[in-house]
């Protein structure tokens, strides 16, 4: 009796740090994607290649584990979320991985991880346009939502219009200063900056398309290795079409093959599913409040393995964007706050808060043997009979 409470503790507080600490991991996968990605590219291998590679290894790595765990919870594969599963393997392996390469490649990493800070604001929007976020506006969680979104969509501008004096790292200094200062000048800053705002955009609403399809679809591992596999048929049709040259699809002993594995296996297969369960718990507006600790931890290996050049517009536009997403963060975090807290009594199941629209109520039966919970309906014409979660 004594071992319950401890466990009880601690079982609560990993379940209410679970989404936390999934973001902040996948946070440092995508600093290597960063990295590992501008490597590929500059050994001249093409971004619709490269493209293919990443999202056909990660439906050969996550297809295996979806076959094992979800062949018996697997639903019905419906035309609707099917169609739903095109879209989305067009979205963002095929049309917002393309504009992404691109636009890092006309700026640099490190702008791009910055960049990508707006994306929060951006989903928020959406998230609000498609009713998955209510707004209050009399509550002072609705109004830092509303103002975080503001100040961050102010942050990317300025990182858009001002690119300001270089600022100059210890690393950055010496071996690869003259080649990227006469570099930057030929580089499109502007245009790469549009094409990564637009992945912004492409990636913001694949989020939203994937919480929806989640409800009809509520498969997790299935849904990542379905999306992965049509985008890279669809990926594979657009490169075709693109690249003539059958020399672009060889693979090398070095960073060639290093980013379709690496980016395959934790940006795609990984971070689908992960972004899919968190999403399912924390809705998509949280999923991407985590981007500033990409951002630093892009900018410190950018500075040292790259040599790249950060200029001062990046690093203001970067600080307004921070706290713009920290308004955001805890607007969210009281959002959650208000919400039923999860239980972990007598060695019972954890269950996720669940709301009842349809005038029902929920109970905690102790004498249950599964720990589970009781769902009985109160109105006159139902039934009496409960049922288990």
């Amino acid at each position: 009796m004594g071992d319950q409470r401890p466990s009880g503790l601690f079982c609560a507080m990993f379940i209410k740090l679970k989404p936390y600490l999934a973001m902040v991991s996948l946070q440092f996968g995508y600093s290597g994607m960063y990295i590992v990605t501008i490597l590929c590219l500059k050994r001249g291998m093409s971004h619709y290649v490269l493209a293919v590679y990443r999202h056909a290894v990660a439906a050969l790595f996550i297809a295996p584990f979806a076959l094992a765990f979800e062949r018996k919870i697997r639903p019905k594969l419906t035309l609707s979320t099917f169609l739903k599963i095109m879209v989305l393997g067009f979205v963002e392996p095929v049309l917002d991985q393309n504009l992404y390469y691109v636009g890092m490649n006309y700026t640099s990493a490190t702008f791009a991880s910055a960049i990508f800070n707006v994306l929060p604001a951006i989903t928020f929007i959406l998230a609000m346009i498609f009713r998955l976020e209510k707004l209050k506006i009399k509550k002072l969680r609705s109004q830092a939502k509303i103002l975080g979104t503001i100040v961050t969509v102010t942050g990317a501008t300025v990182m858009t219009l001002y690119k300001g004096p270089v600022l100059n790292f210890v690393r950055s200094q010496g071996r690869n200063q003259n080649k990227t200062s006469s570099g930057s000048t030929d580089q499109h800053w502007v245009t790469g900056t549009i094409m990564l705002l637009a992945s912004c955009s492409g990636w913001a609403g694949f989020f939203i398309l994937q919480s929806f399809t989640l409800k009809s679809y509520p498969a997790e591992l299935s849904l990542t290795a379905l999306i992965c596999l049509m985008g890279t048929v669809q990926g594979a049709a657009v490169a075709l079409v693109m690249e003539r040259n059958f020399s672009a699809w060889a693979l090398g002993w070095d960073s060639r093959l290093l980013g379709p594995v690496y980016t395959g296996i934790v940006c795609s297969g990984m971070a689908y599913y992960m972004q899919g369960m968190v999403i399912k718990e924390r809705g998509p507006v949280f999923v991407t409040a985590f981007s500033p600790l990409c951002m630093i931890i892009v900018a410190a290996m950018g500075s040292m393995i790259l040599a790249e050049q950060i200029h001062l517009g990046s690093v203001i536009g970067a600080i307004i964007i921070v706290v713009g997403l920290y308004c955001v963060i805890w607007g969210k975090s009281k959002d959650y706050a208000t919400s039923s807290p999860l239980t972990c009594e007598k060695g019972g199941a954890l269950e996720l808060p669940i709301a009842m629209t349809d005038g029902s109520k929920l109970t905690v039966d102790d004498s249950n043997p599964n720990g589970g919970i009781l769902m009985s309906d109160t109105r006159a014409n139902s039934s009496s009979v409960p049922s288990v979660i």
